[in-house]
């Protein structure tokens, strides 16, 4: 990474959803640190502060990983961009937590960028804000997009205005590539 790229988020402030369990850990850590190391201050989010444990390929478990700060204790206000993770019980557990869906509705309504892999579309379609938009994700949530009144495609990586859609961790070179840039761009 050029030292140029290494600041281009430095006043960037990135708010990355995990939930208590379940989160795929590479689409939680190389985006997280994708946008570390372009200087963004990134903030660990979920339902409650502690370790959550993550997940690799879904089944098996992994490494432990500090949420900073709770969906009560933030507002959209507090951040210029979300990362939401996959990881097919973590998604699920994310868009349970009303305070998150709430937190990621008011922060896509605004117009922020948020960047969401795999089976994390499933908090957007929660959030209501799928309807009219284009994304992918992981193939079993094409027809959970369809119903909300989305597009699906079978891409790597997609944006839609604020939103970048990617369908799983092959895509994550793509979908970090996309991050840097949409994050720059859409900076207050």
């Amino acid at each position: 990474m050029s030292e140029s790229s290494q600041t281009e988020l430095e006043d960037v402030t990135v708010a990355v959803f995990l939930a208590q369990e379940g989160s795929e850990e590479i689409e939680f850590t190389e985006p997280t640190e994708t946008v570390s190391e372009a200087g963004a201050t990134v903030d660990v989010i979920g339902s409650e502060t502690g370790e959550a444990r993550t997940v690799n390929n879904d089944l098996e478990e992994s490494e432990s990983y500090e949420i900073e700060k709770t969906f009560e204790e933030v507002s959209a206000d507090d951040y210029d961009a979300v990362i939401v993770p996959g990881g097919t019980v973590g998604a699920d557990t994310l868009r349970t937590q009303e305070e998150g869906v709430e937190l990621l509705r008011e922060h896509v309504e605004a117009g922020k960028p948020a960047a969401v892999i795999c089976h994390g579309p499933w908090t957007l379609i929660e959030a209501g804000v799928v309807d009219g938009r284009t994304l992918t994700s992981y193939h079993s949530l094409r027809t959970d997009v369809r119903n909300a009144g989305g597009e699906w495609v079978d891409e790597e990586v997609v944006t839609d205005d604020n939103l970048i859609t990617s369908r799983n961790p092959d895509d994550l070179e793509a979908f970090c590539e996309t991050i840097l840039e949409e994050f720059a761009n859409h900076r207050n």
